[in-house]
């Protein structure tokens, strides 16, 4: 795993020295999310513009007490978020990303009232996984061989 560099808030800090968070980038969050069980993926967003990321992750700890042993946490530095957001499809700042066994589950965007928090992971930890919004159809040239609908 990574060691993120630059300053980050001390929530965030927090989650990784005194909850057990992993720090992932691009580069690493596949690896990471293929540990096993189901995995949950913090994308704080800037402080400044997005100050309820250190909402998120004031809380994130509260709801790994409310679903013991269900999920471990990984953050992701800020340098890293454009990369995996972009990856994931997820276009809203903070985002808790749900991954299990290394396929993508769904995400929870924006900070969220203490029961709809419940419910949401509630249901992402019971939701099968599915593909990141990113994945559309793929697109097939008519020169591709195989049939040749007109």
């Amino acid at each position: 795993m990574i060691e993120a560099t630059g300053a980050h808030a001390p929530l965030i800090q927090r989650l990784v020295r005194d909850f057990g968070a992993a720090w992932v980038d691009e580069n690493t969050v596949s690896d990471w999310t293929t540990g096993g069980g189901d995995r949950v993926v913090l994308l704080a967003g800037d402080p400044v513009r997005f100050p309820e990321g250190v909402d998120v992750a004031a809380v994130l700890p509260e709801l790994m007490k409310a679903f013991p042993q269900r999920f471990a946490v990984a953050v992701v530095p800020r340098d890293s978020e454009d990369a995996v957001a972009k990856r994931y499809g997820s276009q809203r700042w903070p985002s808790l990303l749900f991954f299990r066994d290394g396929q993508y589950v769904t995400a929870i965007a924006g900070m969220q009232d203490w029961d709809v928090y419940l419910a949401s992971v509630a249901a992402a930890l019971a939701t099968p996984p599915s593909r990141p919004p990113t994945i559309g159809i793929p697109v097939v040239s008519h020169t591709a061989g195989g049939s040749h609908c007109r």
